[in-house]
């Protein structure tokens, strides 16, 4: 390895250099992490790589490919650490050894029970210096949806919703088209685009008839559309569940007290799978238990108001993306945001922690982690 002295300002440079390759996957990996790396030789960036897709070459090998010869006593910066098990592709970590990269400096170890810390240890053993927790928080919030089903088992969910400046969501009898502007509602589409599933309330297929697609230039991203329904009293032609090129059906959840009428008629169209009661009717655990072991990461929830109010009341609610519009709807007749009970005090009112806020023409976006 190169004697120059460790400049801790250019280390983050080029961990941060990691972060912006993994971050050109968006939408793009799952269910693997986004992972990007860089490899540097005397103080020099000598190659790069991210990972693009899953069944894809991983960051590291992309890297150490591009650097060649110079990989030898090269420095690696990658946010995650490196796998050591064969999946689709083989283990990162004997290319690393293979390459013979004298230092690897890893945001976060990966909590994958193939991985975690199994890379760490093949790496020392085969005499490579590892040093772990550079930009981690930047990392860790990177991939926040592959870190949740790791360690918890469930997807990470989004509550999204276009707002007024009063919180509603619809005008009265429920018209919400449009509340926000065409630049909020362009940039509702890069949401869709992040996450693996879109799932809405059978009162929002009912009043709005969304397709639930992803809508870019240029861009092919079918997601896995899910609807909520405790009663199936769907109309089996709606947008929602007509089919899309590679994109799966759709799927429909309900509870125990559905009439085995209605779901027959829907199963023509879509996957309908009944779970347990929850406090509001499905049991949403179950419901998000189940679309972890179909891969599903992260899930964005459109609405309506009662099926915000669900995931806040069964804590199952992770962040809040809000676009909020420079108007007044006014309480009578419209939708609240969250259709449920005021707390007694401001005191009892949930609240959004590490708060953003996006100017997006006349509208402004409010993302925030819920607390």
């Amino acid at each position: 390895m190169s004697d120059l002295p460790i400049d801790p300002a250019a280390e983050r440079g080029w961990m941060g250099q990691a972060l912006a390759l993994a971050a050109v996957a968006e939408g793009a990996t799952s269910p693997n992490p986004r992972v990007g790396c860089v490899l540097v030789r005397d103080g020099q960036v000598v190659g790069r790589g991210f990972h693009a897709a899953a069944g894809r070459a991983h960051a590291e090998v992309m890297a150490v490919e591009a650097a060649g010869a110079n990989a030898h006593g090269s420095t690696m910066y990658v946010n995650l650490e490196p796998c050591v098990h064969r999946g689709r592709t083989a283990p990162c970590t004997d290319v690393l050894i293979r390459s013979r990269v004298a230092r690897v400096v890893v945001a976060h170890q990966d909590p994958n029970p193939l991985v975690d810390g199994k890379g760490f240890a093949a790496l020392v053993a085969a005499g490579i210096r590892v040093e772990v927790g550079l930009l981690e928080r930047e990392s860790r919030a990177l991939n926040a949806p592959f870190l949740e089903v790791q360690t918890r088992g469930v997807p990470l969910v989004t509550l999204k919703a276009g707002v007024s400046l009063d919180g509603r969501i619809s005008a009265q009898g429920g018209a919400a088209r449009w509340i926000t502007g065409p630049l909020a509602r362009r940039f509702a589409h890069r949401l869709r685009l992040a996450h693996d599933a879109v799932l809405v309330g059978a009162g929002t297929v009912r009043h709005d008839d969304p397709d639930l697609t992803v809508r870019l230039p240029d861009t092919v991203a079918p997601r896995l559309r899910v609807v909520l329904s405790s009663g199936l009293d769907l109309d089996p032609g709606a947008a929602v569940f007509r089919p899309l090129p590679s994109a799966p059906r759709t799927r429909v959840y309900t509870g125990s007290g559905a009439p085995a009428s209605a779901e027959h008629a829907l199963r023509e169209v879509a996957d309908v799978i009944r779970v347990g009661d929850g406090i509001d009717g499905i049991d949403l655990g179950c419901v998000l238990r189940d679309l972890a072991r179909l891969d599903v990461q992260s899930v964005l929830v459109e609405g309506g108001g009662r099926t915000y109010a669900s995931f806040l009341r069964a804590g199952l609610a992770h962040r809040a993306a809000l676009f909020v519009a420079p108007k007044l709807l006014g309480a009578r007749g419209s939708t609240p945001l969250v259709d449920a009970p005021s707390p007694r005090t401001p005191d009892g009112a949930r609240q959004l922690f590490d708060r953003r806020i996006v100017p997006l023409g006349p509208d402004l976006l409010v993302l925030g982690r819920i607390g």
